[in-house]
């Protein structure tokens, strides 16, 4: 039993067995501006309005398409080589991450903090790939930032935006 209680938790008065999920809001919100997706962190207009309404399911959900894509976009242009060096840099640099996120995620967080102070990527546990080797870490970094942001607009336009094609169950309108 004494390891059960330990795992219980107090948010807002209320006992919990999970964890709370942080925001993802990064504090550049450009849905005040008319933008459908954040520029800032990737949400969709409404998750950022409904945010703190959401369920724990639902926020973890965001969280994981956000971890997923951000993942996605800084793996299409980086490689960890080395784990545990990653993870010694992140904590002697004092980079806060969330630990459930996939590490690329966390090598993002790096780039985010320093990457004009990162002269050797493989001191830090990770390589530039070699159609991306003539770039500087910057411009990696503001690549991966626009990508994440096309790739969670691209979301939000084909599952959001669009409408149900088949919302009165019938496809022999579209097919004759």
């Amino acid at each position: 039993m004494p390891a059960q209680t330990a795992k219980l938790a107090v948010f807002g008065g209320c006992v919990s067995h999970f964890a709370p999920i942080r925001t993802p809001c990064i504090g550049v919100c450009s849905t005040g501006v008319g933008d459908v997706v954040c520029r800032g962190c990737k949400r969709f207009a409404h998750e950022v309005i409904d945010w703190n309404g959401y369920s724990h399911e639902q926020k973890q959900a965001i969280d994981r398409r956000l971890d997923g894509f951000l993942a996605q976009c800084v793996a299409n242009k980086l490689r960890i080589i080395d784990l545990p060096l990653l993870k010694w840099q992140l904590d002697v640099q004092q980079i806060r991450i969330q630990a459930q996120h996939d590490p690329y995620c966390h090598v993002f967080a790096m780039l985010k903090a320093g990457a004009n102070q990162i002269a050797s990527p493989e001191q830090y546990g990770f390589e530039i790939l070699p159609p991306h080797r003539g770039k500087t870490l910057s411009v990696i970094r503001n690549e991966v930032d626009e990508e994440f942001w096309l790739l969670s607009a691209a979301h939000y336009d084909r599952y959001m935006a669009t409408s149900d094609l088949f919302v009165d169950g019938s496809r022999s309108e579209l097919i004759g």
